[in-house]
């Protein structure tokens, strides 16, 4: 057994892959509009009548959360905050928020799977 976990812990750093909990503040964005333009991280523009950032979550987009720093973590869509079209989401994207849950880094990708979110600013 303890040689299957030495196995195991050298394959996870040999992908460069991590595991942790941490919270992360950052902007909530859709992730295929920050994507296209790193600026577009507001509500700005209108999409089908309704703020764009808030649409696109709403539609289920994939959401990503942008550091100062930066750095973007996904969102893991099942779970506690992006699950349900990530209607727990919607009301706070575009605002500076920190999200807690569990953070992995495989080969630069960063992804989080949230399980609280706290109000920073809108």
């Amino acid at each position: 057994m303890k040689k299957l976990s030495i196995i195991v812990a050298a394959a996870v750093l040999s992908l460069g892959t991590s595991a942790f909990a941490a919270e992360v503040t950052g902007v909530l964005v859709d992730l295929a509009c920050y994507t296209k333009d790193k600026a577009n991280t507001t509500n700005a523009h209108k999409a089908m009548g309704e703020a764009c950032a808030q649409s696109c979550a709403r539609n289920g987009n994939t959401v990503a959360l942008v550091t100062e720093k930066g750095d973007v973590y996904e969102l893991m869509t099942m779970g506690d905050l992006a699950g349900e079209k990530n209607a727990k989401l919607v009301p706070h994207m575009s605002h500076t928020v920190t999200l807690t849950g569990d953070v992995t880094d495989v080969k630069g990708k960063k992804t989080i799977h949230a399980t609280a979110l706290k109000m920073i600013s809108k």
